[in-house]
């Protein structure tokens, strides 16, 4: 089956990817929108310009689509990017990195429907904490880009989710509920290198800003490429 990939360059889209990969789907391109809006409903926005250099580490051709990130008026763009993908490599299906957003989940379904995609999901309600642990296990270095939590403090920023950061994680699931896998927008991830990546990003730059104690961006300024190390 010839597929396109939902990409923003965070674990769940990645790891989505690599599940596909591993099943032998044919897997033509990958498809990320590009909010103007950070607020977007929809997609992952922090350092989400860098999904084309991630797309160059994976050797898998990239559609880029900009959007202006208002509720509902976003989707007219991922159907065009999803159309283009269809013209482009003839792909019968879509594959998302979703989790738990019924409003995510139900609108990409709806563009699918109507473009005559079928959509796969194959993270849907996975439980979290074993989900990431499993990323961790298959040697998935993603840091933490953004924060937006009670809970959640300016050190997870840039941090590399390792087990010690995941019992972190698990601990103020306990106490204040947020969401191990950052479902709820408590937090978004960038993954640097992964198994399927032919190259690694290596990140040169980034500042750490804050909006308050506990909301705010690790922005990459400045990466590239580099040959992994055996």
């Amino acid at each position: 089956m010839k597929v396109a990939c939902l990409f923003s360059g965070g674990k769940d889209s990645t790891f989505t990817l690599y599940w596909a990969l591993n099943q032998c789907w044919d897997v033509k391109c990958l498809v990320s929108l590009i909010p103007e809006n950070k607020e977007s409903y929809m997609f992952h926005t922090p350092n989400i310009n860098l999904s084309e250099m991630q797309a160059r580490a994976l050797c898998i051709p990239l559609i880029k689509q900009s959007t202006h990130g208002e509720k509902e008026k976003e989707l007219k763009d991922l159907k065009k990017a999803l159309k283009i993908a269809k013209d482009k490599y003839e792909i019968t299906g879509v594959i998302v990195g979703a989790l738990y957003s019924d409003y995510q989940q139900e609108r990409v379904n709806r563009i699918c429907h109507e473009l005559k995609l079928k959509t796969f999901a194959p993270l849907w309600h996975k439980k979290q904490d074993y989900l990431v642990q499993e990323m961790i296990e298959n040697e998935f270095k993603i840091i933490i880009i953004h924060i937006a939590s009670y809970g959640l403090t300016k050190d997870f920023l840039g941090k590399m989710i390792d087990m010690g950061i995941l019992n972190r994680l698990k601990e103020l699931n306990k106490k204040y509920h947020i969401h191990v896998g950052g479902e709820g927008g408590e937090f978004e991830t960038f993954v640097v290198d992964c198994p399927i990546f032919r190259k690694k990003v290596l990140i040169e730059k980034a500042d750490v800003e804050m909006e308050d104690e506990n909301t705010g961006t690790y922005a990459i300024r400045k990466a590239r490429l580099v040959d992994k190390t055996r």
